[in-house]
C-alpha cells in the first residue's frame, strides 16, 4: 500500500512523446511509499461550457480528486504549453468542489533548446488562478533532441539520460516530501 498517490498528465499526445517518456521515468523513480499513475487525456473533448460532462472527464476528475498531488509534463508548442493540457485543466477547473485548489503540483518538460521553460513559465500563470501549489524547485527542463532520449521517447541509458533521470527523481522526491 502506498502512503502517497500522485497522478500525471502529459501535454503531448504524440505516440513517441518525450514528455510521456519523462512521466514513465518519474513513475519508475518515485520515492518509497509513493506511486504515480499516468492518466490518459486523449479522449477528452474540447471544453465547452454548454456541453454535458463526458465520462472521460468524470474519470479524470475522480483520479485527480483522489490523488495527493499532480505531475504535469509540459510540452511546448509555439512558445506556450500544449492545448491538450490546457483543455484537461479547463475541464477540471469547473468541478464544483474546486478539486485543484491547494493541490501540490510538479512540472517538467521536454522541448527544443530551452526544454519547455517558456511553456512551464506560461502554465505557472494558469496554475496561480487554479490555486495549484506548483513546486518552484527543482526545475526540470530537457532538450527533446538530445541524447537523453531514445527514438521512442523514453529516457535513454546515456550520460545525459542518467542525468535527466536524476533530475526527475529529485523532483519526485521534492513532490513527495512537500505533499
Amino acid at each position: 500500500m502506498f502512503e502517497k498517490r500522485f497522478v500525471a498528465i502529459c501535454g503531448s499526445l504524440r505516440k513517441n512523446s518525450r514528455n510521456m517518456g519523462m512521466l514513465r521515468c518519474a513513475a519508475e523513480v518515485m520515492p518509497e511509499g509513493s506511486a504515480l499513475e499516468i492518466l490518459n487525456i486523449e479522449d477528452i473533448p474540447l471544453y465547452r461550457e454548454d456541453m454535458p460532462k463526458p465520462d472521460s472527464v468524470r474519470h479524470l476528475a475522480e483520479k485527480v480528486r483522489e490523488a495527493d498531488g499532480l505531475v504535469l509534463a509540459v510540452a511546448e508548442y509555439n512558445y506556450s504549453y500544449a492545448p491538450a493540457i490546457k483543455n484537461a485543466l479547463d475541464w477540471l477547473s469547473k468541478e464544483k468542489d474546486s478539486l485543484l485548489a491547494g493541490k501540490t503540483c510538479a512540472m517538467m518538460g521536454a522541448a527544443g533548446g530551452m526544454g519547455s521553460s517558456r511553456a512551464q513559465y506560461h502554465l505557472r500563470q494558469v496554475c496561480v488562478y487554479l490555486d495549484l501549489r506548483v513546486l518552484n524547485k527543482p526545475e526540470v527542463f530537457a532538450n527533446a533532441f538530445s541524447s537523453a532520449f531514445e527514438a521512442r521517447g523514453g529516457v535513454a541509458d546515456t550520460e545525459e539520460g542518467r542525468a535527466l533521470r536524476e533530475q526527475i527523481a529529485g523532483l519526485m522526491k521534492a513532490l513527495s516530501e512537500r505533499t
